[in-house]
């Protein structure tokens, strides 16, 4: 069994930030994730994208984040466990039992869910015959953009994503857009560029539109898209990417008995913990009065959370805030020598 004085549930910002506030404090720590690496949404979902609201970060993106993030924690030493979900827990004493998917066990002070908004799949083509070239020529998040470079793509959806890539991508591939409606759930302004690089003829702009059908060897040909109307176009295309949004499952963890209003558990301000004494939780998964849903708040909210295990693993200790500036315990834990 790893016995440790926090677990945290979920790699992503949020959770790697906490995990550098526990160590500053001299908590130890582990973190279990149901992905197969750090970073959570920034690294699955959009790790070339930028991101510009890092303070003091003019511009990043999702995977220099999670990158400098995992620096930050290196002195600290913390083990993580990828591929494992959280499935049962149980209070001995003042501690919590864990137990993990793949029969890990923790005996831990403290929980942190931050767990953005649980676990997520990508809604996906409800045609089956997409299955086939998943991986391949067909994806639902993009992890390497180069490979799409002077290609044709065809991408379907209206929200963010969708309309964000194809203004992308169409500086260096040949982009079809494909929306089943004439309007767009995607900012404004990105809808009027997309507009004006149809008008331009930079990208190919098709709504009321659907897919069909596919055709392709290993990978896709030819896809066929059908207008509300019935009419189908045959579009050759060498990549195919489906923006639909995510599908959310918190699992588990609705059964251990947490205040949860519309899969969003419900916190105080003062450490954010949960109507549970010991579990708290952080980032995109929790609520409160004036939740802002960005990695900013995710890491405030990671601050205080790491402050209010403090009494659970150390409880016949005082805790007593310093600056890092100044505190030579903090700088001596993050191996600073002066």
């Amino acid at each position: 069994m790893n016995k440790t004085d926090v677990l945290i549930i979920g790699a992503g910002p949020t959770g790697l930030f906490c995990a550098h506030q526990l160590g500053i404090i001299g908590l130890s720590c582990e973190i279990v994730d149901n992905l197969d690496k750090a970073g959570g949404q920034c690294i699955e979902l959009y790790p070339d994208k930028p991101i510009y609201d890092i303070p003091a970060v003019p511009e990043c993106t999702g995977e220099e984040l999670t990158n400098n993030l995992l620096q930050q924690i290196k002195p600290f030493k913390v083990k993580f466990h990828l591929n494992e979900r959280v499935e049962q827990l149980k209070k001995v004493e003042n501690r919590w039992h864990v137990k993990t998917s793949g029969d890990i066990e923790f005996d831990v002070a403290a929980i942190i869910i931050a767990g953005g908004v649980g676990s997520f799949e990508p809604r996906k083509f409800p045609i089956k015959e997409c299955e086939k070239f998943e991986g391949s020529s067909l994806f639902y998040s993009i992890k390497d953009k180069s490979i799409f470079k002077d290609k044709t793509i065809s991408i379907f959806g209206g929200g963010d994503s969708a309309l964000d890539w194809a203004i992308e991508l169409s500086n260096t591939s040949k982009v079809n857009l494909i929306h089943r409606r004439d309007g767009f759930s995607g900012a404004e302004s990105s809808v009027q560029k997309v507009k004006e690089l149809n008008d331009q003829g930079k990208l190919n702009l098709f709504t009321k539109y659907q897919m069909d059908s596919l055709k392709g060897d290993k990978k896709i040909d030819i896809i066929k898209i059908k207008h509300e109307n019935g009419e189908i176009k045959e579009i050759k295309s060498d990549y195919v990417l489906g923006f639909f949004g995510l599908i959310m499952q918190l699992g588990p963890i609705l059964e251990w008995g947490l205040n949860i209003n519309k899969k969003i558990i419900e916190v105080n301000t003062e450490n954010f913990e949960t109507n549970i004494n010991g579990i708290f939780a952080i980032g995109d998964i929790c609520s409160y009065p004036g939740k802002l849903k960005l990695i900013l708040s995710g890491f405030h909210e990671g601050a205080l959370a790491a402050r209010g295990c403090f009494k659970y693993a150390k409880p016949d200790e005082k805790l007593r805030f310093e600056f890092t500036t100044t505190s030579k315990a903090a700088q001596e834990r993050l191996g600073i020598k002066k």
